[in-house]
């Protein structure tokens, strides 16, 4: 069963993740706000729900504290609280490309991970490219290479090519994590990312 924090298996490897506070009532949440400065992001934490925005458990650019406490009040009441494990607040994450990097245990040839164009339209696009496990940092850059739209993350119409030093760290170091946590499915679902950086927004994984 995943973690109630999906967050610390990748803190444990230093990946760097957003700000963010995992709490459990108005309190807490308040205490959040306060802590982490405006604007945020508020997602559910449901071990019911795979797929939170489809239920509307999610809520993007809260500019202050009512906007906040009104958000949860909705959310709790629209989705249930029986359902609700907790609650995920956020800094909302930088402009960028939306990619998912994943991972998953193949019986036959071990983990491999995989990188493609994510977002909500994941599944529909189908743009991805995988590896066995380990891989090395000249893997990282044929797999980008492997995309469909890879143009885009090379700095297609004059926007700035994405820091592939970047993406290649996280990917060697999700390698590891996958194989030396034994994960058998791991989505990191969007990572946003740009020429300075990346973001990782969500996440969910299965051991």
């Amino acid at each position: 069963m995943q973690e109630l924090n999906p967050f610390s298996v990748l803190e444990k490897y230093r990946i760097k993740t957003l700000p963010y506070r995992i709490i459990k009532n108005k309190i807490e949440l308040k205490k959040a706000g306060k802590e982490l400065g405006y604007p945020l992001a508020l997602k559910i934490i449901s071990r019911r729900f795979t797929h939170k925005k489809d239920i509307g458990g999610i809520r993007l650019g809260i500019g202050n504290e009512k906007r906040l406490l009104t958000s949860y009040e909705d959310m709790l009441e629209d989705i249930g609280k029986k359902n609700i494990d907790a609650f995920l607040v956020q800094k909302m994450a930088r402009k960028g490309i939306e990619l998912i990097i994943g991972g998953k245990k193949d019986a036959q040839f071990g983990h491999m991970i995989i990188l493609g164009m994510g977002g909500t339209y994941v599944e529909i696009f189908k743009d991805f490219s995988a590896r066995i496990c380990p891989i090395i940092e000249e893997d990282v850059g044929e797999m980008v290479n492997e995309l469909r739209s890879h143009p885009i993350l090379q700095g297609a119409r004059g926007e700035k090519p994405i820091s592939m030093k970047k993406l290649t760290s996280l990917m060697l170091k999700i390698c590891k994590l996958l194989q030396k946590e034994q994960i058998e499915e791991l989505d990191l679902n969007p990572v946003i990312i740009n020429h300075k950086g990346y973001d990782i927004v969500d996440m969910r994984y299965r051991r």
